[in-house]
């Protein structure tokens, strides 16, 4: 799996390589380096998304169980920074935010059903706000090439969103767990007592209908809050343009980037889906790529200090337990 992942960051690498070199690379930075203090301050805002993404997150606790906001803030941090810098498919980061999130609650099975949970919701916002992304496009772009593969990409997270959610509702894990347990005659009876634990955990979360109304909400205004990074981003690159066409862009380039987990850091896909996307909203591929530039100025200005915080933790949480283990003995 990293052989392959190295091979498609590589890949990707040489993709965005033949993007900026079809243009004038010069001229690509000179307009990022002229906008660069508003470029910072545009990847700066992303602290808001993160912040509603966390609350949302919150809403899928029990209430007596509920973290502070302050940790979930800091494990959304680094979920999104591991996901977005390192080769991890998009998996990665989950794990690392369980494992912060562990310092804060207890109950194995709340922590994880909250994380499932998030994640199924997540593709369920994402989807919706893709599609209005795809029905600015539509009515505002010259989009006719682009139509069919964005709505079939579209259609595709729709269904994998409600198919996520229902397996979670559904038992479905309550039933694969019946399943091992006769199938390897109750020898993983400490296994299958942890994953019975999180199934019901998981139903729980769905017999809270408000919350999980108002976790897809808090997400949607997250996607929103992002959307305003492109605006913004636009507007220091010298090419204001409509909120709508931000929302586009940012919808759709997310879309592309979610289905292109597996390339690390959406490697060329993210800077071809925002020359593909500006051209049909009538930005040049010179601003396309000064914005896609943006981006990963963004990441550089909140993921790699995400990574510093998650290897600290880590290395916070090895010598807690090995201080642990010297006690005890």
């Amino acid at each position: 799996m990293k052989r392959i992942a190295r091979v498609l960051a590589l890949a990707g690498l040489v993709l965005a390589a033949a993007l900026y070199a079809h243009e004038n690379v010069g001229r690509i930075v000179g307009v990022v380096m002229a906008a660069a203090p508003g470029l910072a301050l545009a990847g700066s805002l992303h602290v808001a998304p993160m912040l509603a993404n966390a609350a949302a997150w919150q809403r899928l606790f029990p209430v007596r169980l509920r973290p502070p906001l302050r940790a979930l803030a800091r494990a959304v941090w680094i979920r999104e920074s591991v996901n977005g810098v390192l080769p991890v498919a998009r998996i990665g980061g989950e794990i690392a935010a369980y494992r912060i999130l562990r310092h804060h609650v207890r109950s194995r099975a709340a922590a994880g059903a909250s994380l499932a949970a998030d994640m199924a919701l997540s593709v369920v916002s994402q989807s919706v706000f893709a599609s209005l992304g795809l029905c600015i496009l539509l009515s505002a772009g010259d989009a006719t090439g682009l139509a069919a593969p964005l709505l079939a990409g579209v259609g595709g997270m729709v269904v994998f969103g409600s198919g996520f959610v229902y397996f979670q509702r559904a038992g479905a894990v309550a039933r694969i767990t019946a399943f091992i347990e006769r199938r390897f005659a109750g020898r993983l009876r400490a296994a299958i007592h942890q994953w019975l634990r999180l199934d019901r955990a998981l139903r729980a979360v769905y017999e809270r209908p408000a919350d999980v109304a108002a976790c897809i909400a808090l997400q949607l205004a997250a996607w929103v809050l992002a959307a305003g990074e492109i605006w913004l981003a636009l507007y220091f690159l010298g090419h204001p343009r409509p909120l709508q066409d931000a929302i586009a862009i940012e919808a759709l380039v997310q879309a592309v980037s979610s289905a292109a987990f597996i390339v690390p850091g959406a490697l060329g896909i993210q800077e071809g889906a925002f020359v593909v996307i500006g051209a049909a909203l009538g930005l040049d591929a010179t601003t396309s790529l000064a914005l896609a530039s943006a981006r990963r100025l963004r990441d550089l200005i909140i993921y790699l200090p995400g990574l510093i915080a998650w290897h600290r933790a880590e290395t916070i949480g090895v010598r807690a337990n090995c201080s642990k283990s010297v006690s005890e003995v």
